[in-house]
């Protein structure tokens, strides 16, 4: 799975966060991944290879 990221991506998770929502905001890219919760806020780090198992859809910046 080659999905391309960036950061300030808007991105859709597989499960969802305890508050509700799977729409992510990509907020540090590098060897780990921090993504911040659009909803209420939290944030997580997680490495990459986790992250890219757990991406459902990229959502590109530009076209939100």
């Amino acid at each position: 799975m080659d999905k391309n990221f960036e950061l300030n991506d808007e991105v859709i998770m597989h499960k969802n966060h305890a508050c509700g929502t799977n729409l992510w905001i990509i907020t540090r890219v590098g060897v780990d991944i921090k993504i911040k919760c659009k909803n209420c806020g939290r944030e997580i780090m997680m490495d990459r290879l986790e992250f890219q198992k757990k991406l459902k859809k990229v959502l590109k910046h530009e076209e939100i």
